[in-house]
Order: C-alpha cells, then structure tokens, then sequence
C-alpha cells in the first residue's frame, strides 16, 4: 500500500491490557483520513482500553498500531501529541484551578508559533469558553467541562482526535451537543476515533462503526449499517 493511501490510524492484532492480564485479543481497527469511527460495545468490553493502547497509555503486548504508515507501538504519549495526536480522557479532563483559557494555553505546550488564532477558532467553536474564560475549570458544570476539554485536545489542531466516552455523565441536552460539536470538527478535515456509551446516537454520525465484545472484534461497517443490523441492536443496542 502506497503512503498516500495509508490509514490515519491502523490497529492490526493488537493483544494487550494491565500488567500480565490482557483485555485485548488481537484487535483490529482503521481510522481513514477525515473519518469519524466510532467503537461500541457492552461494558467491559475493552472499548477504553482499546483507544488507550493505541495512544500509548495501555501496553501492548502483541500486534502494531500505525499513524500514516509510522509503527506507533507503544510509543508514549507526549511522543504521540507531537505527531499529532489528541486525546480527551473520559474522567479528569480539565485542570480544575486553572482558568478555562489557562486550560486552553496548556494545550498548546508543544506549539513553537503563536497559538492565539487558534484559541480565537475554539471560542467562536465554543462561545461560552469566551464568555467565561476567565473562570476556573473546576467551577463550570459537565457539559462545560467537556467543552473545555476539547477545546484544549483542538489547540495542537489534530490530525487525529481520540473521545473516550465524551457525553458520560452529562443531561440529555449536553448530550446532543456534544453530538453536534463532534460532527462540527470532524467537518473541520479531522478524524475522529470516539469510544461512546450512547451507541444509537453515536453510529448514526459515524462513517463507520466498531463492536467489541470480551476484547475482540464482533462487528465492523458502515453506522448506518449497524444500526440496521438486528444482531448487533439486539445484542448491542438495546433493540430496534
């Protein structure tokens, strides 16, 4: 395969997990150039800890993980973010004493050039992040948060952008904004790869969808196919 037509992002026989235990058992995952990919499942099923080892955080005991081509294997995380790599934790995601634009500014560490344009692009993407930018982190509500946590992943602006469960915990109307922002930056020419526990939600704005259960592969097409297939929404989703 020439470079040019290399996946972003290519998961291939990936076996790994904690210590001497693996969750995972020889997976495998591509994220194309542009794509939103969405992985689902039952919890437990190794959906976190599949995008923690391909961002370096999880070891990986067999098979490779490649960026564009590049073996990634184990490579460690700050190595990953200068290659342009973003990663938004499910849980402690914001530094909570720093303001929101402090947060913003320790998103853009790596950054050499001036980082202010971009920051000025996630205000007019988040608008209350303007509004409040001066407040600390730690004071705004979930859905607040979640916007800070992105905005800071965006201030690098990403090749690749990895959501590890980015509406849990939120109200039903965060939930479809999270959605909609999504949507909005992956139209910005930036593939997304989301673990997401609202399934239906989450495969209907996907290019393509993943299912994993007991840390293998179940299923793999297109989101709207797997919504139609009624194996995988009576196993998975829940039903019709």
């Amino acid at each position: 395969m020439s470079e040019r037509n290399q996946p972003m992002l290519a998961v291939e026989k990936v076996s790994g997990g904690y210590g001497d235990v693996d969750i995972l058992h020889a997976v495998d995952l591509e994220v194309r150039a542009g794509e939103l990919v969405v992985i689902v499942g039952p919890n437990g099923a190794g959906k976190s800890t599949l995008m923690k080892a391909a961002f370096g955080l999880v070891r990986i005991n067999a098979g490779s993980v490649r960026l564009a081509g590049e073996d990634i294997t184990n490579v460690s995380p700050d190595r990953l973010v200068h290659k342009g790599m973003s990663y938004v934790p499910q849980e402690r995601n914001v530094f909570p004493t720093l303001s929101v634009q402090e947060n913003l500014e320790m998103g853009a560490y790596i950054r050499k050039d001036d980082a202010r344009p971009q920051m000025e692009r996630i205000f007019d993407l988040f608008p209350r992040l303007k509004e409040r930018r001066r407040q600390p982190a730690g004071l705004m509500s979930g859905g607040e948060r979640q916007m800070v946590a992105m905005g800071r992943a965006l201030m690098i602006e990403p090749k690749l952008l990895f959501l590890d469960e980015p509406t849990a915990g939120l109200a039903p109307a965060y939930v479809h904004q999270v959605f909609d922002w999504i949507k909005e930056i992956n139209a910005q020419n930036i593939s997304i790869l989301m673990v997401e526990q609202n399934a239906k939600q989450a495969l209907r704005i996907a290019d393509r969808g993943y299912v994993l259960a007991t840390g293998q592969n179940r299923h793999e097409d297109t989101g709207q196919a797997l919504l139609a297939d009624p194996e995988v929404a009576d196993m998975f989703l829940g039903g019709r």
